[in-house]
Formats: C-alpha cells, sequence, structure tokens
C-alpha cells in the first residue's frame, strides 16, 4: 500500500515535545557537521547514518541529489541504498523518483504489495531485501534538490512519527546541499581570481605591461580564440610554469 504525505504539513506538525530520546542530540550531531565539515559527500552520509541510528524503522537510509537533471547517490549509510536506488535510476521509477518528481513524501509499506513502481518493484526485493520505504523531498525555496530515502527489510517498518522525524533530516540534508554548493561557487570564483592575477603577473614581468595592459592581453586573446579568461589565464600560467620562459597569449 501507497501512502502520501504532505512534505510541508509533515514539518509543520514535528512536536519537539514528542520527539524520542536523544533526538535534540542527533539533530545538534548534524548541525555541527554541517558547520565543521565541507565536503557533501561526507555530511550527506554523516545525515544517513545519524537518521538510521535515530529512526526505530529505518535500517539503510540514501540521499539522492538532482544536478543537471541527472540522479545520483551522494550519501549513504551503507551500501544497501546504493543498490536500492540504482535499481530507481535503471528502471525510471520508484518512490525516490516519485518524491522528487511529484513534491511530495512517498511511503511504502510494503513493495509486494505496490503496483504503482511495477519495474522497480519485480526487481526490488529479489535484488536488495527492501520492503519499506520512505522517501523525503529535498528542496530550498521551490527548488528541488533531491530525496532522502529510508529503507527496511521488513513490511510496516515506518510511522506517522518516522514521517514527522525523517522530514526534518530531510531539511538537514537540503541544507547541507544548498550550503555546499554556495561553497563550491566561492571556491571557483576566488579560484578564478588567483589565477588570472598570477596571469597578469606573469604578463606584466615578461612584457613590461602595467596591470590594465595586462588584463587587456588576457581580455582580447579570450575573445579572439573564443575561449574563458580564466582558462586563458590558466594557460599563461601553465606555459610558465613548464617553461619558465615567456607565456604571455598571441592576440592580433
Amino acid at each position: 500500500m501507497l501512502a502520501e504525505v504532505d512534505d510541508t504539513g509533515a514539518q509543520d506538525r514535528t512536536d519537539p515535545a514528542s520527539d524520542p530520546s536523544g533526538l535534540a542530540d542527533a539533530f545538534a550531531q548534524v548541525a555541527r557537521s554541517l558547520v565543521a565539515e565541507d565536503d557533501l559527500p561526507a555530511v550527506l552520509s554523516r545525515i544517513s547514518t545519524l537518521a538510521v541510528q535515530t529512526i526505530d524503522g529505518a535500517e539503510h537510509c540514501g540521499i539522492t541529489l538532482v544536478s543537471a537533471g541527472v540522479v545520483r547517490t551522494a550519501g549513504s549509510s551503507d551500501e544497501v541504498p546504493e543498490r536500492v536506488d540504482r535499481l530507481q535510476y535503471e528502471t525510471g521509477e520508484g518512490p525516490c523518483l516519485s518524491a522528487i518528481r511529484e513534491h511530495q513524501v512517498f511511503r511504502s509499506d510494503d513493495i509486494r504489495d505496490e503496483d504503482r513502481w511495477p519495474s522497480f518493484v519485480r526487481r526490488a526485493e529479489e535484488e536488495t531485501g527492501v520492503r519499506s520505504i520512505l522517501s523525503f523531498r529535498l528542496f530550498i525555496g521551490e527548488d528541488t534538490l533531491g530525496a532522502l530515502n529510508l529503507y527496511a527489510g521488513s513490511p510496516g517498518s515506518f510511522g506517522e512519527d518516522d514521517v514527522h522525524v525523517g522530514a526534518v533530516f530531510a531539511a538537514h540534508a537540503a541544507v547541507a546541499m544548498e550550503s555546499a554548493g554556495q561553497v563550491d561557487d566561492l571556491r571557483t570564483a576566488l579560484r578564478t581570481r588567483d589565477v588570472i592575477a598570477t596571469a597578469k603577473g606573469i604578463i606584466m614581468a615578461e612584457s613590461d605591461l602595467d596591470d590594465d595592459q595586462a588584463f587587456d592581453v588576457l581580455r582580447r586573446a579570450s575573445q579572439r580564440t573564443n575561449v574563458k579568461l580564466r582558462e586563458v589565464a590558466a594557460e599563461v600560467v601553465d606555459r610558465h610554469s613548464s617553461t619558465g620562459t615567456a607565456a604571455e597569449p598571441e592576440v592580433p
């Protein structure tokens, strides 16, 4: 039987006063992981492991990432979620993909009774041993980032409390994904700035040009070759490092 749960309502109904023992500590550990660790796979694997340790019905947890229209398992508590997720990717169906596409939370009490995902179900129990699945859409604002998926080998493993607690783990995972993306963008910007500055310094030293003139050399080379400015700058730096000679890009 398939149960569909409104994801927004599930998060709104979370009652801290009724949290199971150790729940606050688990969420504190997740929060500390987000601050202390900037490696996205490590953070998501940590969240997956804590979800299994905290949610009574969960035996395995995996987190799916959507990037440029491609889905992949970006973190997991063990190898089982990767096998289950791979079947969903191969068949193009399953609760994880439904959560992403339909923007809902999906709970399957027993995949033997499912008729929503026939191709996935035919293979899932035999190849993975999974019977119960609970999948959450991960999102920031209106943007879907992926899904958090809980798996268990027994039917009926997930109740309403698991839906509520799992929604909080899903929110943490979404924040981790968003933060990691911002960090990656910042690092890329800093690397680009540094390599351009280095290339300008090389051109200034080799050609007796000032800062603006050196940048103009890079800019004109980029326009002439239809290559991004940072790539032109990187070529200048690489050639200078390997030859120790003038590395100024040729321009008309």
